[in-house]
């Protein structure tokens, strides 16, 4: 079946835009297939004011929070177009809710990526606020939908990449966690994704890019974002 996924849905479809120029991911990390989410909502938990979008650019990691070897990739331009996906049910439903907004379009929200080396190496930081119930179930159908299907294809401008992904261990941080791994292969070059995602209160944390850069910040990251005073 193929379907429409809008290009909004917490940023995951611009790794898909960039797929094409990476090549096989060399960090060497392994892996091990579990569940990907830990934890759960706490409805008696503390309930401050979600931060604004520009409170939460503030909390982003920069290039002195990373150190030296990172630069600030450009902004793409806005996209508004629309990602095709074939052979993904569970996609197929998060289209449908994508496309008119539901759940997965949270009210604040704050993004950053660099590069790393000089290499196609890259870390991509996006920081999101809302109710905890709302991050919390907007994620998990995310990351249920896009790890639902092991193998599916998604057509960007008309060019076809080939996507395998599978639930990750998720570290114990935060009070909720995700965690997964994407290879996405196109015109015979392959790259590896790893996507964690970590609730902290109203406080949404995703961590994306090259496995190591990942899992060597991902604690930093963390714990910039819900630094207080």
């Amino acid at each position: 079946m193929r379907v429409r996924v809008a290009t909004t849905a917490l940023g995951i479809t611009a790794i898909l835009l960039a797929v094409p120029a990476c090549s096989t991911d060399a960090t060497g990390s392994k892996h091990q297939t579990s569940s990907s989410r830990t934890g759960k909502p706490t409805g008696t938990a503390r309930k401050p004011a979600a931060p604004s979008s520009a409170a939460l650019k503030s909390r982003l990691l920069n290039q002195s929070d990373l150190g030296s070897g990172y630069l600030p990739k450009p902004e793409r331009p806005a996209r508004h177009d629309d990602v095709a996906v074939i052979g993904c049910p569970a996609l197929n439903k998060l289209g449908g809710d994508a496309a008119t907004g539901g759940t997965l379009a949270f009210p604040h929200q704050a993004k950053a990526d660099f590069t790393y080396g000089g290499s196609t190496l890259e870390i991509s930081e996006e920081l999101y606020s809302d109710s905890a119930k709302k991050l919390s179930d907007g994620i998990t159908r995310i990351f249920d939908a896009m790890t639902g299907c092991p193998t599916y294809q998604v057509v960007p401008d008309g060019t076809p990449i080939n996507v395998t992904s599978q639930k990750l261990p998720a570290p114990q941080l935060g009070d909720e966690q995700w965690s997964q791994l994407l290879t996405f292969t196109a015109g015979g070059r392959s790259t590896v994704v790893k996507q964690t995602a970590i609730r902290d209160g109203n406080l949404l944390l995703v961590v994306s890019g090259s496995p190591a850069l990942v899992d060597r910040h991902l604690d930093k990251a963390l714990a910039k974002a819900t630094a207080t005073g």
